[in-house]
């Protein structure tokens, strides 16, 4: 009888350990959900950011016309007068996902605005997100690592700045469908099933449908494959694994109207058939180092060359590399867990574990080169350091549970419990056995050769395992305390950073007073409804190009340049007439049949993201296309000054003007509180331009004077 009681015993503990692991995933869904509602709460239910509001007008263009008519859809409000086409130049995953949701709860008489199911997408997604990876670091390393993985990336802060609610970005879906994908390659190869390998192609699909950082996917699994054929692990369940995400996912992949053939031409996807023609590749882009490669590749393959040959892509912020402190701030303590996950994804070594290795190594290379993709780091770390403290604690908690009989001093007790703990330690034993079984899964030749030593070594490693995994009671106590307090804070470090550093939405700042008072400035806001309210439908707005999507969307208006960021030439015109003076400013702003422009200025507040902080990279730009730009005129020295030492060409450019026109009225000095400095020429009118409007914290709105000439 006693086989069969322990038999049912051990069933009975699996399916709690299955109800308890379902509870503790759900508790996670709601707390990776819930830390990402700060935003609502502090501020209001508002979109974050400029791209999100691109993508909340696409969505709203998607639900009110069809699908039909967003892919054909011809937008003649951004670029004037080029105009877009929006079905072929977007990632359409977010925009048919939000409209999906929205479709369903209004089916179901839930009367959701579009909006709504905007601003709360990326929370959603977060909980899924926490999903995947337990299903990831499960396959990898057990479930306990996998509770422990989901749990850290349910706060980490790196996730959290990009996913709280209003952040309606792409990466608020593409980060759970880069970790699903994931997930069902490291199934595929574990199981050689051809359902899951379907299933991986289609989460690559959707992946491909959501965000341009797919290419990770389709570079590091070939990356993968190579590293397990050359360490002799290759079988037919990698083959299974790699060969229908290659074939079903690039064509699946080319569907897409954004990458189209670029799945199979550009260079970025070569690694798909580096198994193969490995040769052929290093030949290729030997030959023509550029070819096929777009200037956000290139910068991460040579973190130079961004700001030596393509200043629009450099002047972005968060393509600029991370500071150490970054680190610190956006993962905290996982910093210094991952390099102990690191060493026991080689206790033993397998495919799965191999692949965790190569996706941690890679996303800090690329992490290193891209603040932006400190995003793609954070999954990774927490899979690293979900397997640290999973082994950990499985050592400290089995060393305690082996003395504490000798501790209580118990004899009685302690025979029972020895006796108890032998079939403890044999059942760990086996299953650590059965556990290296599965990791092991495809032994190689040389491995095959060695059978025969394993098997006459078996008998002994129990006892080996138990020895080298015992420390002692002491130890293990102070062990398991500090990883407590460890973990401790790191949540109220998140808890922290999800409410304050990375709750505020840009469109709406804050400030506090001396004696703790709160500010809010609404200036954005305030602007764009000037320009809905103040001026005709059919004008153009002229601004700098981080407004452009704002501008669109919040005051209908058409405009010069916005976000996406795709004609350089057109973008460096613009920062040519704010580099220029007057005259020529509104002979470039009238040749674009420009009504207004709007400038952003922050030295009466302390705002320093305006576009004064902004200028030198308008003039680099505008530099790179118009030759007549040079950005040494606009420098003192190697300094770049706006005070009583500025060069003339600064002192008369447009932006110049237009920011600091009428600021010395403000207080009798014209003191900038972003720059520290009184402004060079203080009084001075505008001969081709009209202040039209200004709110209370000066973002202006100017309008090119057409009479006079």
């Amino acid at each position: 009888m006693a086989v069969p009681e322990t038999a049912n015993g051990t069933a009975l503990r699996y399916a709690f350990g299955n109800v308890l692991s379902f509870f503790i995933l759900l508790l996670i869904g709601v707390f990776a959900f819930s830390i990402r509602l700060f935003s609502v709460i502090k501020y209001e239910s508002v979109i974050h950011e400029f791209d999100p509001y691109f993508n909340y007008r696409v969505t709203q263009f998607l639900t009110k016309n069809g699908i039909y008519d967003f892919w054909n859809w011809f937008d003649d409000r951004t670029w004037y007068p080029l105009g877009r086409v929006i079905g072929g130049t977007v990632y359409p995953g977010l925009t048919l996902t939000a409209g999906t949701i929205w479709w369903f709860v209004n089916s179901l008489n839930i009367p959701l605005s579009v909006e709504t199911v905007c601003v709360f997408t990326a929370p959603i997604f977060s909980a899924f997100a926490s999903w995947a990876t337990y299903l990831l670091t499960k396959e990898v390393m057990g479930a306990g690592a996998g509770l422990t993985a989901a749990a850290l990336l349910a706060m980490v802060p790196s996730y959290i700045s990009r996913s709280v609610a209003g952040s309606y970005d792409n990466e608020a879906v593409a980060i759970f469908a880069l970790i699903f994908t994931f997930y069902l390659y490291i199934k595929t190869l574990n199981t050689g099933s051809l359902f899951y390998a379907t299933l991986n192609a289609i989460a690559y699909f959707y992946m491909v449908c959501s965000w341009g950082g797919y290419t990770f996917i389709i570079n590091l699994i070939p990356m993968h494959v190579l590293l397990c054929i050359v360490t002799g692990r290759y079988s037919s369940r990698l083959y299974i694994a790699y060969a229908p995400l290659v074939v079903l996912g690039t064509l699946l992949a080319a569907l897409v109207p954004v990458v189209g053939f670029n799945a199979v031409m550009t260079s970025e996807h070569f690694a798909v058939v580096c198994c193969a023609v490995v040769a052929v590749l290093i030949a290729l882009v030997a030959s023509s180092p550029t070819k096929g490669w777009s200037g956000r590749s290139l910068s991460l393959l040579d973190p130079t060359y961004a700001s030596k040959y393509i200043p629009i892509i450099a002047s972005v912020s968060e393509h600029q590399p991370p500071t150490w402190p970054s680190y610190f701030m956006d993962i905290n303590v996982l910093a210094f867990l991952v390099p102990a996950g690191i060493i026991a994804c080689f206790l033993p070594l397998s495919d799965a574990s191999s692949f965790a290795v190569l996706y941690i190594v890679t996303s800090v290379y690329f992490s290193g080169v891209m603040v932006r993709l400190m995003l793609v780091l954070a999954p990774a770390a927490c899979i690293m350091s979900g397997i640290a403290l999973s082994k950990a604690f499985d050592v400290l908690t089995r060393s305690i549970k082996f003395q504490l009989p000798t501790l209580l001093g118990n004899s009685q007790v302690d025979a029972g419990d020895n006796s108890s703990g032998g079939v403890v330690a044999q059942n760990d034993a086996a299953r650590i056995d059965k556990s290296e079984d599965k990791l092991r899964e495809r032994p190689s030749k040389k491995n095959k050769k060695k059978e025969k030593e394993n098997v006459e070594i078996s008998s002994t490693k129990p006892k080996k395992e138990k020895r080298l995994l015992v420390l002692p009671m002491v130890a293990s106590a102070i062990a398991i305390f500090l990883l407590v307090m460890l973990g401790a804070f790191y949540v109220v470090h998140c808890v922290w950073a999800a409410a304050e550093a990375y709750s505020a939405p840009s469109i709406v700042l804050t400030s506090h007073s001396p004696d703790g008072g709160l500010h809010v400035f609404d200036d954005f806001r305030e602007a764009y409804a000037w320009l809905s309210h103040n001026t005709e439908v059919d004008d153009k707005v002229a601004s700098w190009w981080d407004y452009g999507y704002q501008t669109t969307a919040m005051a209908n208006r058409t405009v010069i340049v916005d976000n996406n960021t795709w004609n350089n030439t057109h973008i460096a015109t613009v920062g040519t007439a704010m580099s220029s003076p007057e005259k020529a400013a509104w002979e470039i702003f009238n040749s674009l049949d420009v009504k207004y422009v709007l400038v952003v200025f922050g030295g009466l507040v302390g705002y320093p993201s305006d576009d004064i902080n902004k200028f030198l990279w308008m003039v680099r730009i505008g530099g790179g296309v118009f030759p007549h730009i040079k950005e040494p005129d606009y420098l003192r020295d190697g300094q770049y000054r706006i005070d009583s030492e500025a060069t003339p060409t600064m002192l008369n450019c447009l932006m110049y003007k237009l920011s600091y026109f009428r600021f010395v009225e403000t207080d009798g000095k014209g003191f900038d509180r972003v720059r520290r400095t009184e402004i060079g020429k203080k009084y001075f009118k505008l001969t081709h331009f009209e202040e039209v409007g200004h709110n209370f914290h000066f973002i202006k709105t100017a309008m090119p004077g057409n009479i006079i000439c």
